[in-house]
């Protein structure tokens, strides 16, 4: 599956107008999300398939999910902005989608190909674009994210995966303005190193 339309199932009941609007006035980070969200699955026999926009709502995970007990997971961050003419722009979103392959990669996870990254931040940005802030200091944050969900106790690469695409509201990134800070440096400990995990977006 390198080429799909994504499958749009649209939310019956989604946060009324004035509701969405009061959030968009203070949404702080992280604390809201949009009435959609993406999912692709891949297995080992078909790959990535079942590519679907559905409402934003929990997913089901058995006690025994591989990815909660041996942390296979990778994610990324980016960020939607509406511009003065009202049009709507990510920044440099295929950058995301090949550190999110390598990422992957790193983590011995299948790599979402780039234009099925591309197309699911399209996808859910236009569906649930009345969720872009109109401020330039405000934007809508995209999480996308990817998970074993593997059933079954044991350290090794899984044979099943879900990709997941969410959005959040978020507020200006210094909401107190950009102010000096002070900086400690650590000659002894190191975020990253010659094969290790510091370059991958791990979660955990």
């Amino acid at each position: 599956m390198t080429s799909s339309t994504i499958d749009i199932t649209r939310s019956a009941s989604p946060l009324p107008d004035d509701q969405r609007e009061a959030i968009l006035d203070n949404p702080g980070f992280g604390k809201y999300f949009t009435d959609h969200m993406v999912q692709i699955k891949w297995t080992v026999d078909r790959g990535w398939h079942e590519a679907e926009l559905v409402p934003y709502g929990p997913i089901t995970m058995d006690p025994a999910t591989n990815s909660i007990h041996y942390g296979q997971s990778v994610f990324e961050g980016l960020k939607a902005y509406r511009r003065v003419d009202g049009s709507i722009a990510t920044f440099r979103p295929l950058e995301n989608a090949r550190r999110f392959q390598r990422s992957a990669a790193r983590l011995a996870m299948p790599e979402l190909p780039e234009e099925l990254f591309i197309e699911a931040i399209e996808t859910l940005v236009t569906v649930d674009q009345e969720w872009v802030p109109d401020d330039i200091e405000k934007s809508l944050y995209l999480r996308p994210f990817m998970f074993s969900t593997e059933v079954g106790l044991g350290v090794r690469p899984a044979n099943e995966y879900l990709f997941l695409l969410i959005a959040s509201p978020a507020g200006a990134y210094f909401p107190g303005g950009v102010k000096p800070v002070d900086v400690w440096l650590s000659k002894e400990y190191v975020r990253a190193a010659p094969g290790g995990t510091g370059e991958a977006k791990c979660a955990g």
